[in-house]
């Protein structure tokens, strides 16, 4: 590849170059002839390639002018696949069901997951996603400060499926990377009700530390507390950042049911 051509380190661009990986990655969600698959960060196709082979309705999403013309050129005539070059951030995703396999940009792998599980949680079904470790390790973490990876969790399976070594990519990266595996789960509440979930949880988590049984004195009365915590299994002195995804989702429910509107965290 000639020097001018790259990657930038500071986009967070590193090409996937192993092809191994990349059939591994692709492997990873079922994909028919007439899914919408999302190559996010395209780059210069050597994952977009082999997607063209498995759906016709692949969309490449490239911001890098340059890399947008070599892809343009790479596929010219090729009806399986639209290129679009925008910013992944900006980029209005269809709303139609699609899945994602990617090599994302490192650096704006919190955005790009906010995008994908949040904003387009109900069309999103599944994605296999190459990214740095550091940020997938956070998606683990038992004590969970951000709200939003609750809420991943709450829609959708996620599951590091390898690590991948630094010669895989082109420039090699200075932090190792992983796959993570992304799968749709059925609901326990309609997806529709995100953004009140969002706001339940970020105004539980604005003092982390609290003890969970302080914490939901907020919006439960004393003897609700006490029902939440026979009924599933909470310990009301650990910290609130130590309640596991199921609980949220139950506190919610509960919250939904028992409070009445005006009680409620508003956004």
């Amino acid at each position: 590849m000639p020097k001018k051509k790259r990657p930038v380190r500071y986009t967070g661009q590193h090409f996937t170059i192993d092809k191994h990986l990349i059939t591994d990655t692709i492997s990873q969600i079922q994909i028919n002839p007439n899914d919408t698959i999302i190559n996010i960060g395209a780059g210069k196709g050597f994952i977009t390639v082999h997607l063209v082979k498995s759906s016709n309705k692949v969309i490449a999403v490239e911001n890098d002018y340059k890399l947008y013309k070599h892809l343009r050129k790479r596929f010219v005539g090729d009806k399986r696949l639209r290129i679009v070059r925008e910013d992944f951030r900006k980029y209005l995703i269809p709303k139609i069901p699609f899945k994602v396999v990617s090599n994302i940009p490192f650096g704006i792998t919190s955005d790009i997951f906010k995008i994908l599980m949040f904003k387009n949680a109900a069309f999103f079904q599944e994605g296999a996603i190459i990214l740095q470790l550091e940020p997938a390790r956070k998606l683990f973490s038992k004590k969970v400060y951000n709200p939003f990876v609750i809420c991943y969790h709450t829609f959708f399976d996620l599951r590091i499926m390898d690590e991948i070594s630094p010669e895989s990519f082109l420039p090699p990266p200075t932090v190792k990377s992983v796959l993570l595996k992304i799968t749709k789960k059925q609901p326990a509440f309609d997806v529709n009700y995100k953004e009140k979930y969002l706001c339940f949880i970020s105004y539980m988590l604005k003092r982390p530390h609290l003890p969970t049984r302080t914490a939901l004195k907020k919006v439960f009365r004393k003897n609700q507390i006490r029902e939440l915590a026979e009924k599933f299994n909470i310990d009301l002195n650990a910290e609130i950042v130590c309640l596991e995804t199921s609980q949220w989702v139950n506190c919610f429910l509960e919250m939904l049911e028992v409070v009445p509107e005006k009680y409620r965290p508003k956004n």
